[in-house]
């Protein structure tokens, strides 16, 4: 029986993983954090402040916000508790914490949890290098109308791992607005539509002479996130200290 704790809880992504790891028998929930207070009192242990857990979990699931992970981590490291980090939006300073942490325990981050947007992660990074001169590349996104960040993490995570196969960085443009000259092959433009209650919904575009090539992936619910958290929670636990992340759980075959 795999113990899990998760951040969260009670937020939209905290009732989808609960639900999800409910429906799974060789997996329990141990407690759960969350400065907002539950509804109803769960059938574990909850906790608005990771720092009163006293207790340690095979696995502790993050799907919250940035600010909170410098207790997250503090709590991991004080219980040795192995830790998924799905949430966006982190900066240099978080991801800088992510790695000094993972000197000591093993941590899996992942702007997105999905197992389809890792693959078209990895399909984007072997069109590229082949594309990359004549071809301009372009990322459109799209999410619901009540996302905070903008562009997506996930947007900025394909665009990321296409410039780290090319030849030639590319910079990115943020939308086109005002903008009087072409559109330069230099430039990787990333754009963001948000609306409605679409989960998500990602593209990249390789624009080339006469012809396109569009690489796409759509969310339908977000269940996909949390069934690709369980995934990673399932390969993580038991890990030596390390950093990991969705290319490190397909390439061992834990999908």
């Amino acid at each position: 029986m795999l113990g899990i704790v998760i951040n969260g809880v009670n937020g939209k992504m905290g009732g989808v993983l609960r639900a999800a790891i409910e429906a799974e028998p060789d997996l329990r929930i141990l407690a759960g954090f969350d400065t907002k207070p539950s509804d109803a009192p769960p059938p574990f242990a909850f906790y608005a402040d990771p720092k009163a857990c006293a207790h340690g979990a095979d696995v502790l699931i993050d799907f919250s916000h940035f600010t909170a992970l410098p207790a997250l981590l503090e709590y991991c490291l004080r219980t040795n508790t192995p830790a998924v980090i799905a949430t966006t939006a982190l900066g240099d300073a978080e991801r800088a914490r992510i790695e000094s942490a993972s000197a000591r325990i093993p941590v899996f981050r992942s702007a997105n949890m999905s197992l389809g947007v890792n693959v078209i992660r990895q399909a984007a990074r072997l069109a590229a290098p082949t594309l990359e001169a004549d071809f301009h590349i372009e990322i459109l996104e799209k999410h619901h109308g009540k996302k905070a960040d903008s562009p997506s993490g996930t947007a900025l995570m394909l665009a990321e791992a296409i410039n780290d196969v090319l030849a030639v960085r590319k910079d990115f443009v943020f939308g086109r607005h005002g903008k009087d000259d072409a559109c330069k092959i230099t430039e990787l433009g990333i754009h963001a539509v948000r609306g409605g209650t679409l989960p998500g919904e990602h593209s990249v575009l390789f624009l080339g002479p006469d012809e396109a090539i569009e690489i796409k992936h759509t969310a339908f619910s977000r269940n996909v996130f949390a069934l690709g958290a369980v995934k990673a929670a399932r390969f993580l636990a038991g890990k030596p200290p390390g950093l990991y992340d969705m290319d490190d759980l397909i390439s061992a075959g834990a999908v």
